[in-house]
């Protein structure tokens, strides 16, 4: 609600304030409700999955939910700051060049989408997974929460940052298929996802618990993101652009400073369960500025620069 009436200011000054009319009969508004409703359930399936987790979840050990619960918290953050965020900007732009019938542009932004989910989601997911104990710990260590509910926390904090990265592809690919009025495709594919991840459940609860729902929930994601991937590439929507094993290097030459940086400066796990909350909040600080600059400073020595990434 906040974020909607920050807004409501500036678009009165340039004077573009909706003034709502509600009429179903005109055609523009049966149109768009008829391709809303199956959008919505296509971008939804990791959190409908993410709630059939939780009533599994409810018939294991005492504490279950709330572990998924607290590294649920921590892995949507990037998703929702960043997958969501590049999301919102290529839709509009996607359309624009649709309906322009700019094929190789339409490509061409997708592939700049890819890039950019990999750019902020793989550092994100490699943070999440070499800090699980630490941020829950930080974040959630207080009151009733034992050493033990951080240990388990991490667990399935580890196996959701498995599929951050899915989880954020997801976000961008989907927006390739709405921006055609194609809204059938990623339903269909949302399906094929669910019944997949109800396996993998099923697999996955007897021998990892409430680990193997998570990873359940990732590795569905990571199907969902590949179907929808193999879809736009068939469909011709989507195509390799130049310098992918370049840009596939350079990742790789960063992320390894990052986690390089990471484990050199990080503690034992014992010491941050011993640590008073401003001692970890302090510490946390400390990984987070150090992790993010030795990212970014490789990547700059690897050769990429921020001006590749600003959309055209």
């Amino acid at each position: 609600a906040l974020q909607l009436f920050f807004q409501l200011p500036f678009l009165m000054r340039l004077g573009l304030l909706p003034r709502p009319r509600i009429d179903y009969r005109h055609e523009g508004v049966s149109r768009i409700l008829k391709l809303m409703a199956p959008a919505l359930f296509g971008v939804s399936v990791s959190q409908i999955n993410l709630l059939l987790d939780t009533v599994l979840a409810s018939f294991l050990q005492t504490g279950s939910v709330s572990w998924l619960y607290y590294s649920d918290r921590l892995s949507e953050l990037p998703l929702g700051v960043f997958g969501i965020a590049i999301a919102t900007v290529i839709l509009p732009s996607l359309s624009r060049k649709h309906a322009a019938a700019s094929a190789d542009q339409f490509a061409a932004t997708l592939d700049w989408a890819v890039r950019a989910v990999l750019l902020i989601g793989v550092p994100a997911a490699l943070a999440l997974a070499l800090l699980a104990e630490p941020l829950i710990a930080t974040l959630f260590h207080y009151g009733e929460v034992t050493d033990r509910d951080v240990a388990m926390s991490a667990q399935s904090l580890r196996a959701y940052s498995a599929g951050l990265l899915a989880f954020m592809l997801i976000k961008v690919l989907a927006p390739g298929f709405f921006a055609r009025e194609d809204t059938k495709t990623p339903v269909k594919i949302g399906v094929i996802a669910m019944v997949a991840n109800m396996v993998f459940n099923l697999a996955l609860i007897v021998p990892l618990a409430h680990a193997g729902l998570a990873l359940a929930t990732s590795l569905s994601a990571w199907l969902n993101g590949y179907l929808l991937w193999r879809g736009l590439r068939k469909e011709g929507a989507w195509k390799s652009q130049s310098g992918w094993p370049k840009f596939l290097m350079q990742l790789a030459v960063a992320n390894s400073a990052l986690a390089a940086v990471i484990l050199w400066l990080n503690v034992p796990v014992g010491q941050w369960l011993a640590f008073t909350g401003l001692q970890r909040a302090s510490e946390m600080t400390i990984l987070v500025v150090a992790g993010v600059l030795a990212y970014f400073v490789a990547l700059a020595l690897a050769g990429v620069r921020v001006r590749q990434f600003r959309q055209k």
